[in-house]
């Protein structure tokens, strides 16, 4: 019996080749993320039943009961935003790891998150949200992207290693950091208790219009990325054997970060800074279909919104009234699992 399952589209010279295992595995997790999405729309202030939540959104929003407002106004657009957030920063993450060929390489880690948020923060610092929030992800992809280039250029010596963009990007980081508080130390109290409450990461707040400005990313990067995914498992096996094989590495890994900068400057803008999801959705995903990029990209994609939508589900109920960022939780999570994944690192290299 045949293990793998052949995806060919002769026109845009693409093929994918997934193993019939792999499938379940993704279709177990879409599964697990529709249950956690009716669960999340279903509960709250106003709980109802699983089947009644199926009931109200078979309805469609131009019913008139209560429950068709909150599901439909509230917390669906939040919901829509958690998944295409958690999707697009478990993509960062996943690109960067095999770019870098580092385990611990994330968007927070290699500062790119750092460049979005410090952009989004002088955006809220000097329009104190007075103007559309169109303009927020353009200027958090623009600080994304910035820092991508900065971090390239700066780790170019013969080609760029991936042991110096850590480096580089670490010292990056501290340096944004620095920065972004200054900008916060002289905004109006109101912006920076604003500003401090979206650093942390949330999806409170979010409506419609968050979804129609945030969709347009993904639907621009994720055929870019569809294009770009035969080449990562080409970065992996390091600098020598692509470019004996005829592959344009330098230029690929460019476009893979920038890529990535994107993916992971949208996110920022519309959730704020939530952490650890780009780092602990892609070895999430290893462990499930193995380490082929082109399976790999959809099952990290699922995880990262599982994982934020479960964050967020968690902030909103268990300590209500109270809304807690959902970056709390993903912190809580992922700190524990950067450290152990530090210790294995360091085991591996001993």
């Amino acid at each position: 019996m045949n293990r793998y399952w052949t995806i060919r589209a002769k026109p845009l010279r693409l093929s994918f080749l997934f193993e019939k295992k792999a499938i379940g595995v993704i279709l177990a997790l879409l599964a697990l993320l529709l249950v956690l999405a009716i669960v999340s729309i279903g509960f709250g202030t106003m709980s109802m039943s699983p089947l009644r939540t199926i009931q109200v959104l078979l309805a469609g929003p131009r019913g008139e009961a209560m429950e068709t407002t909150v599901i439909w106004n509230f917390r669906m657009p939040r919901l829509l935003v958690a998944v295409l957030a958690g999707m697009a920063l478990a993509l960062a993450g996943t690109i960067l790891q095999a770019v870098v060929r580092n385990p611990l390489a994330s968007p927070d880690v290699i500062g790119i998150t750092s460049g979005a948020a410090m952009m989004a923060v002088l955006y809220l610092a000097i329009f104190q949200v007075k103007t559309s929030v169109l303009w927020m992800p353009l200027f958090a992809f623009a600080g994304a992207a910035a820092v991508a280039v900065f971090i390239y250029v700066a780790a170019w010596k013969k080609g760029v290693s991936p042991m110096r963009m850590i480096l580089v990007g670490l010292g990056v980081t501290a340096l944004l950091e620095a920065f972004k508080t200054l900008f916060l130390i002289f905004s109006p109290i109101i912006v920076a208790s604003q500003a401090k409450i979206w650093i942390t990461g949330t999806v409170y707040g979010a409506n419609w219009s968050t979804v129609r400005y945030f969709a347009p990313w993904l639907l621009v990067l994720l055929p870019v990325l569809a294009v770009l995914v035969r080449r990562m498992d080409v970065q992996v096996l390091g600098n020598d054997l692509p470019i004996a094989l005829g592959g344009r590495m330098q230029l690929q890994r460019f476009a893979l970060i920038f890529t990535a900068a994107g993916l992971a400057g949208s996110a920022v803008a519309f959730v704020g800074g939530i952490g650890f999801i780009g780092l602990m959705a892609p070895h999430m995903s290893r462990r499930l279909v193995g380490g082929s990029h082109g399976v790999l990209m959809v099952c990290s994609a699922i995880v990262g919104a599982v994982l934020l939508v479960a964050a967020d589900l968690v902030g909103r109920t268990v300590f209500a009234p109270r809304d807690v960022p959902a970056g709390v939780f993903t912190a809580l999570l992922g700190a524990p699992f950067f450290l152990y994944m530090l210790v294995k690192v360091k085991k591996k290299q001993a």
